[in-house]
């Protein structure tokens, strides 16, 4: 099912609009990230070898879905910079700590959409303002819309995932480690990682 249309700039001025697939429109409305059921992480290569993976526990966002004009969706996502978790109590206090993102000072990472587009079928990309401890730039997301169910509660979902990757010295984070054979400890290169479960708003009377 595709949530974002594309605009056919091959066709003449004269042609009547697509019609709207009725399940897109039913997909319209303001949706909010249930924290309970998806993830945002992110994966960095360690001393030139391995991986590391970690994850933040505690973030809040919300989805605007426009399924008869698609390109008027938006994505708005905070992050709490000191729920970060990757397994290892010392590492996790080193993140939060003033070398990475001095999360006392600067508590979230934020996300806020300014565009989508459809790369086909149901891929998209997302993008926005990525801001980290005080530096904003821009950031495009690829997603897969997974589908959207009623779960067992009554619940509207709609769920993505996706990814993207950054260099982390474009937002000031640069502390790092020479190694003794060459190279250094943290990869400048990150991937974030983004496994969004979402619930419908009740219908305002």
């Amino acid at each position: 099912m595709a949530l974002f249309n594309r605009k056919n700039n091959d066709a003449p001025s004269t042609t009547a609009p697509l019609a709207v697939d009725p399940a897109l429109a039913a997909l319209t409305g303001d949706y909010a990230i249930d924290p309970a059921h998806s993830s945002i992480g992110f994966t960095v290569r360690h001393a030139m070898v391995t991986n590391v993976r970690g994850s933040f526990g505690e973030h809040e966002g919300s989805l605007k879905l426009d399924g008869a004009a698609p390109a008027n969706s938006a994505a708005s996502i905070d992050v709490k910079i000191a729920s970060v978790d990757t397994g290892i109590a010392d590492r996790d206090g080193h993140l939060v700590s003033g070398d990475f993102f001095d999360a006392e000072k600067f508590p979230l990472m934020s996300f806020r959409s300014t565009a989508a587009e459809q790369l086909g079928g149901d891929k998209y990309r997302v993008t926005g303002d990525l801001t980290i401890k005080d530096v904003t730039r821009p950031l495009a997301i690829d997603l897969e819309f997974n589908g959207s169910a009623t779960d067992v509660y009554g619940n509207e979902r709609v769920g993505f995932e996706g990814s993207a990757d950054i260099l982390r010295s474009d937002w000031g984070l640069t502390w790092n480690a020479a190694l003794e054979t060459g190279g250094v400890m943290v990869s400048d290169k990150v991937k974030l990682n983004f496994d969004i479960s979402a619930i419908k708003a009740a219908a305002q009377v």
